[in-house]
């Protein structure tokens, strides 16, 4: 089965080379590789246009930082392959752990799968307690209104057969996008799986972008897109 990985870039200058190298080299062997950049003004356009060309498949460019939802909305609609991945432009996700994340969907069990940074035994980075404490109040209010049991719903690696991310219609601009998809994939019935993942987050001094703001707007999600669509 061919996969898709859709990255979403914006102010990612330091990172996409190495992230985009890393991708190339992970596990899995038929691959499409679209990045989508959401306006960056730091320069990485510049490198994505001289060093990443050549690397990826596909390279869209929004003319107007709208967010990371906006852009997985670009990229989820370019995609071909059979499964799709979102992966992150810094290097908090590792690719070599697709297959870990695909199985579930290979093995013919799951439609959807989520790859958990608080479940087994991988390497988790330790940062910062409160966002944890967020990630937790946030994953578990999305999961009394879905009646799912998941670990991560704020995870970005989220794997879906193409026709089921195709079919939904993404609203979300920013962040809003993962209680979002969550609400939304809930209301299909579809299988969904959850595995565990290593996760090396990153600081804001080196990049961080989400803030409490952000939360805030998740939690809005949540009750939007579970009680009121």
């Amino acid at each position: 089965m061919k996969l898709t990985i859709v990255i979403p870039c914006y102010n990612e200058r330091d990172t996409i080379e190495s992230i985009v190298d890393a991708v190339r080299q992970s596990a899995y062997p038929d691959k499409e590789i679209i990045v989508v950049d959401d306006c960056s003004d730091d320069g990485s356009r510049d490198v994505l246009r001289e060093r990443i060309a050549p690397k990826v498949n596909q390279i869209l460019y929004h003319e107007m930082n709208q967010g990371k939802g906006a852009a997985l909305r670009t990229g989820f609609k370019a995609a071909t392959g059979d499964i799709v991945i979102v992966q992150d432009a810094d290097l908090e996700y590792d690719p070599q752990e697709y297959p870990i994340v695909l199985k579930p969907i290979l093995d013919g069990k799951a439609d959807v799968v989520y790859g958990s940074r608080f479940m087994g035994g991988n390497a988790h980075r330790v940062v910062y307690f409160w966002h944890r404490v967020g990630n937790g109040f946030l994953t578990l209010m999305s999961n009394m209104f879905t009646n799912l049991d998941l670990t991560d719903m704020e995870t970005c690696y989220k794997a879906f057969r193409r026709e089921i991310v195709q079919g939904i219609e993404i609203e979300e601009n920013r962040f809003g996008f993962e209680p979002e998809i969550t609400a939304k994939i809930a209301k299909t019935g579809c299988r969904i799986y959850e595995v565990g993942i290593s996760y090396y987050g990153r600081t804001y001094a080196e990049g961080k972008k989400i803030g409490w703001r952000d939360g805030v707007r998740a939690l809005v999600c949540i009750f939007k897109y579970n009680l009121l669509r």
